[in-house]
């Protein structure tokens, strides 16, 4: 007999562990060949040194060459490049931060496992079919943020190079020279915002997949659960958005301190008495900007998204409760004449939410809605059971934290306030010093 558990247990093992380990033609292939692609892959000993090569030669070589050999010192009004200093330094900046971060996750962790593709095999089918879609969708996604702004800054580019904003022959002939020069600098910029755009939508795909799993935990309440298996299934939830919070804070953290120091040294240069302002030189500070702000507010969103739907079950929750309380009483008092209790009833229709379902439209889901439960707890939960997992909802909120500061909408708008106190003050010094 223990032999056979031994036995049962291995096989196990090594049915999980082939969950784990990747194969040439898994759910991440397509995923992997665009990294690859992307030169950020580090499935091997080869990708990984070519990973980091790359990334010291685009993040940081070729923006301290443009910055101090091809910036043109004497040029006109037009092509001079006075914010090329917090440009460079903000990109380069918040690239390091997201490469060295993936690396970290991809060396610790691997692709699968930080992805959770190997906890896949727990979830339902619809989790699971979900989960797949949208990591295909989160190429398109990233794309979506980035081609914009580069296509923007390509343009820009071509133009500052095309209309005489360098001559410097480095390579024998001007033309040629630019020509390298321009596509160095756009790969640069193509490969910083990448980066840092990869890695806010892999931590968007990430809480998805909880915010998939949360709605297919809303379903426990449709069916006969008793509520051991509910709490269950709510402490596993809780304890994957502790690994998520736990891999991303550090990110989410040092990426909120990176785009504050760029956006106020941004102000502060672009308020000066003596700043010249036009499309020509704070075009390329703007892109800057916007792709920077974009990042956050795909981490802030995704984040608050988990901790709005996490308190979207302890309403349903509570809902499932009532629902099965007063259940129990209609059943246990049918004694009663109801005739004399529908006289009394102030809202003598019964309300299941259907028929403003065409009004709502997608708004709401299995987890937000203003629909009437239908119990199927009271025969078999007592009250108390039902109580004691609704006060454990109220008292045990889910969601990412960062550094136990749980990111709700209250937390961003105590950063807003934070960031906008910070505006305000920075905006009086410069008004004063004009005085």
């Amino acid at each position: 007999m223990a032999n056979e558990r031994e036995s049962l247990l291995n096989s196990n093992k090594k049915k999980a562990f082939a969950r784990i380990a990747s194969h040439a033609r898994d759910e991440l292939h397509s995923f992997r060949t665009w990294l690859k692609w992307l030169c950020v892959d580090q499935s091997n000993a080869w990708t990984t040194c070519l990973s980091w090569f790359v990334f010291l030669v685009l993040a940081i070589l070729v923006p301290a060459l443009s910055h101090f050999l091809l910036a043109c010192s004497d040029c006109d009004s037009r092509h001079s490049r006075p914010y090329d200093t917090v440009v460079q330094l903000s990109l380069s900046g918040i690239a390091s931060l997201s490469f060295i971060c993936l690396s970290n996750f991809v060396r610790e962790y691997g692709l699968r496992r930080f992805l959770f593709f190997d906890k896949l095999c727990d979830e339902s089918e619809t989790v699971r079919k979900g989960y797949t879609e949208q990591l295909n969708r989160s190429l398109k996604v990233l794309f979506i943020f980035v081609l914009p702004c580069f296509a923007a800054e390509a343009a820009y580019k071509i133009w500052w190079y095309a209309s005489g904003g360098t001559r410097i022959p480095f390579l024998g002939n001007a033309i040629v020279s630019d020509t390298v020069a321009c596509f160095l600098e756009l790969c640069s910029w193509f490969y910083r915002t990448v980066v840092f755009f990869l890695v806010c939508v892999l931590f968007r795909l990430i809480c998805y997949l909880q915010i998939l799993r949360l709605k297919d935990f809303a379903q426990v309440f449709q069916v006969d659960s008793d509520v051991e298996s509910i709490l269950r299934e709510h402490l596993r939830i809780r304890r994957h958005l502790r690994i998520i919070s736990h891999r991303y804070r550090a990110f989410i953290l040092w990426a909120l301190i990176l785009v504050t120091a760029s956006q106020f040294a941004s102000l502060l240069m672009t308020t000066r008495p003596s700043a010249d302002l036009n499309m020509y030189k704070t075009g390329e500070l703007a892109l800057c900007s916007v792709s920077l702000l974009a990042g956050i507010m795909i981490l802030l969103r995704s984040a608050t998204r988990i901790t709005h739907k996490a308190l979207a079950v302890t309403c349903l929750a509570a809902k499932w409760h009532v629902s099965a309380t007063i259940e129990s009483f209609e059943a246990s008092e049918t004694e009663t004449p109801m005739a004399s209790i529908a006289a009394n009833q102030i809202f003598p229709v019964r309300y299941d939410g259907s028929s403003d379902v065409d009004d709502v439209g997608d708004e709401e889901d299995e987890l937000d809605n203003s629909k009437f439960v239908a119990s199927y707890a009271y025969s078999t939960i007592s009250f108390q059971k039902r109580q004691a997992l609704v006060a454990y909802f109220e008292n045990n909120r889910a969601g990412i934290t960062l550094y136990g500061v749980i990111l709700d909408r209250t937390t961003l708008h105590t950063i807003f306030g934070i960031e906008l106190s910070l505006v305000l003050w920075l905006l009086g010094k410069t008004i004063s010093s004009l005085d």
